[in-house]
């Protein structure tokens, strides 16, 4: 009988602990292989901003890479484990079907901002992040609460973001436990 690898998806605001948590849990987990949705180009890929004002449709992303790296580690019977850094849980129709278990890191707006700010502060000068800041409460806090609002309801699992990233992964660990996933 082959064995299939769970697939794993982990949604949360931008700042909101999804990359250091999938980090801490691929060490924690056996045979377990991550994807990060920031590191792939798509085709036609909206602007949040306007995305967000459009109606957020979430089938408007065409998500073609990524969807065949998901069916390539699929494959793998070596791995136990594919988690998904990807933003939108089960709402994009093209992915929804692979996905065995949708967490959700529900983040504090002000906390993940934070974050952004610290992660980006070397790269950026003052300029760049008053823009960036300007940015945030002109148009991009709505993309926030889209998330919020859609994809926080549409996850299987929601984890408090405030959480130290070993508590997180402890907690991820005991549903899967808990899933038998």
């Amino acid at each position: 009988m082959n064995k299939k690898p769970r697939v794993l998806s982990f949604s949360a605001v931008s700042g909101g602990g999804k990359t250091t948590t999938i980090k801490h849990l691929i060490h924690r987990l056996d045979h377990a292989q991550a994807l990060y949705f920031d590191d792939y180009e798509f085709e036609n890929c909206p602007d949040i901003c306007e995305w967000v004002e459009a109606g957020a449709d979430y089938n408007a992303w065409v998500l073609s890479p990524l969807i065949t790296d998901i069916q390539l580690l699929l494959k793998d019977e070596s791995l136990d484990y594919i988690v998904l850094d990807y933003p939108f849980a089960y709402l994009n129709d093209a992915v929804r079907d692979f996905i065995d278990v949708a967490f959700y890191i529900d983040t504090p707006l002000d906390i993940a901002m934070a974050r952004r700010i610290l992660r980006n502060e070397q790269q950026q000068g003052m300029s760049e992040l008053q823009s960036d800041l300007h940015n945030y409460l002109n148009r991009g806090r709505a993309a926030y609460l889209e998330m919020e609002k859609t994809v926080k309801a549409n996850s299987d699992v929601v984890l408090q973001g405030e959480l130290p990233t070993v508590l997180l992964v402890d907690r991820i660990i005991d549903e899967l436990r808990k899933r038998s996933v």
